[in-house]
């Protein structure tokens, strides 16, 4: 099944604490509905020391996001939308920008 959000999109977050943050996609798992959005999400966890790896303490990471609280930024029209599927006169299916209604990719 085709993703409309992929890695390396730039997408804003409708929902929760970092309403309105754009980011960057760093990771995506399809199956569980979640992403990774680079800067967005941040939670501290206390870490217990490893030796010879990392330093004990508390340490800010990103948690995932749903992929229902984020919105891709059409490379195209500059705004957040939702994304459709089209296929082009090839037969080669792209994603489709519902507010501009041009392919992306």
């Amino acid at each position: 099944m085709a993703q409309k959000v992929r890695r390396g999109d730039t997408v804003v977050i409708t929902k929760g604490r970092d309403r309105g943050k754009e980011g960057t996609v760093q990771r995506v798992f399809p199956a569980d509905g979640r992403l990774f959005v680079d800067g967005a999400n941040m939670v501290k966890r206390h870490r217990r020391a490893q030796p010879g790896i990392s330093q004990a303490g508390i340490i800010t990471m990103e948690a995932p996001v749903s992929l229902s609280n984020v919105k891709v930024v059409c490379p195209l029209c500059n705004t957040a939308a939702r994304m459709g599927f089209t296929f082009l006169n090839d037969g080669k299916k792209v994603r489709l920008c519902k507010k501009c209604n041009q392919p992306i990719e």
